[in-house]
Parts: structure tokens; sequence; C-alpha cells
């Protein structure tokens, strides 16, 4: 496991939906290039707290956020804060895979463009193949990228949704569940894909299946009713939990 290095700080944070507190006091930091896995029951606020980190919770009206996630040291909830680049620097990828219904190339190509990452043609070309590299596509869509992306299997669009956050250069990267709507060797890749990513980025993924939460994450955090039970290494929390609701949860004697 890699030195303590925390790239997000988050301090007493609530989130409110209406009157309704969805979060309570979440204290957490977010070690940079490792994994960090969030595990509960549904409905437990993982996926409430997931969208916090790059303000999509934003787009729903009538919420608000108290207390402080600082990335790098910026207060994301700052009234300055550019939130076209935070979610450039925090990527996410959801549930079900949602390529847009245009071919792969320009689907990967999108945000670049939108952003003016590429300064021409041939750096664009170069940005696409490097981010279907990245996710081990590209030896198999190389001579497709005109093709519609909706006509690729799901782990393929999967892959491709990553390709396309991956695209815009991010710092740290966001995942909704990304295996549950995928086979079995599909999830294999994904989560193989993930462990060489982490390389690069700091990632952060809600996941149901705490067998995968064991297997591909350095920390992991147990929420529930809104709370954040405990945050420990993985291998401490599933072998020597600190909390006695962690370890009737994982024993599967409730949630």
């Amino acid at each position: 496991m890699g030195a303590i290095d925390p790239v997000i700080l988050i301090r007493n944070l609530d989130f409110y939906y209406g009157a309704v507190r969805a979060l309570s006091g979440i204290q957490l930091d977010i070690q940079r290039q490792q994994v960090t896995a969030l595990i509960g029951p549904s409905g437990c606020g993982k996926s409430t707290f997931l969208r916090c980190l790059n303000r999509m919770n934003d787009t729903i009206p009538n919420t608000r956020v108290e207390g402080s996630i600082l990335i790098d040291g910026q207060d994301i909830q700052a009234p300055d804060c550019d939130l076209a680049d935070l979610r450039r620097r925090v990527g996410m990828v959801f549930q079900k895979p949602n390529p847009f219904p245009k071919s792969v190339y320009d689907n990967v190509a999108f945000g670049p463009r939108m952003l003016g990452l590429a300064s021409g043609k041939a750096e664009l070309q170069d940005l696409v193949s490097s981010s279907l590299q990245q996710v081990g596509l590209w030896e198999e869509l190389a001579g497709h990228l005109k093709e519609n992306a909706l006509n690729l299997s799901l782990g393929q669009q999967q892959q491709l949704c990553l390709a396309r956050v991956l695209s815009v250069r991010p710092q740290i990267i966001l995942m909704d569940e990304p295996a549950s709507a995928l086979d079995p060797i599909a999830t294999a890749h994904l989560e193989q894909l993930i462990l060489k990513l982490k390389e690069t980025y700091t990632i952060v993924i809600v996941t149901h299946n705490m067998q995968q939460a064991a297997r591909i994450s350095d920390f992991t955090g147990l929420f529930w009713m809104g709370e954040l039970v405990e945050y420990n290494p993985t291998d401490q929390l599933f072998t020597r939990p600190d909390k006695e609701l962690t370890e009737t949860y994982i024993t599967g004697r409730m949630g």
C-alpha cells in the first residue's frame, strides 16, 4: 500500500434532500492513487456521498451541503469553484453504461472537443487512441472507430465510458457500481482495469459486492443510514473491523 497522501479531505459533511438529512457528519480522507471502496445497504448514502465529490448533486432541486470537501486544498463548495473544471478533474462512471448515440471516436473525442484540450486533429486522434488503449479497447476497436457506440457489448460500452472520462485528463475517477450491469467476465476485466488505473488515478468506487471491494480496494468505508460507520484499510476492515456493526454487516447477519 502506498504512502499516506490524502487528495480529498472531507470534514463534517451533511447533505440534505429538502428537510431530509441523507448524510450526517461524514469525516474521511481519500488517499491519492489508491482505490477507495464504499459499501453498505441500499439507501445508506453511498451514491449521494459520491456525487458530492464532483457536485453532481447540484443538479437536484432543493438540496444543500454543509461541511467541507477539499480537493488538493481547494474548497469545492466555494462560490468561485469552476464546476466545469471540477467535473473534468473528478470524472464519473455510472452504474449503467451511458455512451452517446454517436460513433466510438466521437464518444471519446467529445470532452476534449468541448473543453478545447486538443490543438488540432492529430492531437485529438492521439487523445482518443491513448484513452482507448488505457481501457484495453484499442486493439478491438481501432478498425471500428466510426461504428455506433450503442452497438458495442455492455462491457465494451462501460470501458468506452471510462475512456471518455480519461480523455479529459482527470485526476480522480468516481465509479457508481460500474459492474452491476456486467457479466462475470466483463466484471473481472473491469476490476483488472481499475487495479491498473490506480497507478495514475485516484479511484472511489461504490459497490454492493463486498467481495469486489475486498479484491480491488486499498481502503473501504461502510455507510449505514447516512453515516460513515467505519473507514479503514480494506484488509483490516474485512478481517479485524473496529466496529461491531461492521462485522455484523460483512458477515451477512444484517443488511
